[in-house]
């Protein structure tokens, strides 16, 4: 399945005695390139955290960010710290003449007022690692589901091509009629005006060397060919991904668009041949995003 390379997902669980929150963010890269965030006290785990980031993703730019809380009603408060700070800051009203009553619970946020029960800091790299997993599974989710929206409007893009293949296949055949015979009638015009007698044989080697130069029958082959190609790397997308695949898929199709264009020599092409570049380049920018 190919999945898109934006995504967020996010779990929750205990870690030892606290509760930890995982939050998981990614975005396009070239190459696998996490960035972890771990508080102080789980900071022991952040090589066994990448492993868990490596095994569901293979490239983008992974941001994880856990938040550790404590249980409610857990822990010591340490009154003897408790009243120096109140000592401290009803010194600092009196000096700088400032009013309102002290707030407790603001003092019990102030450091190292709460102490940790003794096992606060017990747990496991696993019970993190279980908790960063479903969060991977949230993320992997939301990836699918993009991944899936990107894939059928890439799928529209490459139909619009289509069609304009087909137009200009349809309209070639014409066009090179119109060229013959506008030769023909510019060299009767100037062989008539100076009473010259029309060569035929060199005419049909004029119209010759300019149907070769304006085929592109060859070009509209090698359309098919890619987009065929294109649309069965969507359907099946390699073990590796789909990236590179798509990447010099889009490359050979834009070549061919410039191909035709500078054999175009009609307005109707040059027309069909320039949406087909927009549409190129509205594939590969979502293209780039997808794995």
């Amino acid at each position: 399945m190919i999945k898109s390379m934006t995504g967020f997902g996010a779990a929750d669980g205990d870690v030892g005695g606290a509760r930890v929150s995982v939050e998981i963010r990614s975005v396009n890269h070239r190459f696998f390139n996490p960035s972890i965030k771990l508080p102080a006290e789980l900071s022991r785990w952040e090589p066994e955290v990448r492993e868990a980031l490596r095994r569901g993703v293979s490239r983008g730019h992974i941001s994880v960010t856990a938040r550790l809380s404590r249980h409610e009603a857990e822990g010591t408060i340490d009154e003897t710290r408790f009243g120096s700070y109140v000592d401290q800051i009803r010194r600092l009203q009196e000096r700088f003449e400032l009013e309102g009553a002290i707030d407790a619970a603001t003092v019990l946020r102030l450091p190292h007022v709460v102490a940790a029960p003794a096992d606060e800091s017990a747990g496991s790299a696993d019970e993190l690692v279980k908790i960063v997993d479903r969060a991977m599974q949230s993320l992997d989710a939301m990836r699918s589901v993009e991944g899936a929206r990107l894939t059928g409007y890439v799928g529209a893009r490459l139909a619009v091509i289509e069609q304009a293949v087909e137009r200009i296949a349809a309209r070639a055949p014409q066009r090179l009629i119109e060229q013959r015979d506008r030769l023909r009638l510019a060299v009767q015009e100037l062989t008539v005006g100076a009473g010259v007698s029309l060569d035929e044989q060199r005419i049909a080697q004029e119209i010759a060397i300019l149907a070769d130069k304006l085929d592109v029958s060859e070009e509209i082959s090698r359309f098919h060919t890619h987009v065929a190609a294109f649309r069965a790397t969507l359907a099946a997308p390699p073990a590796d991904g789909v990236g590179k695949r798509l990447g010099f898929l889009l490359q050979e199709l834009l070549r061919e668009a410039n191909t035709t264009g500078s054999k175009a020599n009609d307005a109707a092409i040059v027309q069909d041949v320039v949406l087909i570049k927009e549409e190129l380049e509205k594939i590969r920018e979502q293209a780039e995003n997808l794995e």
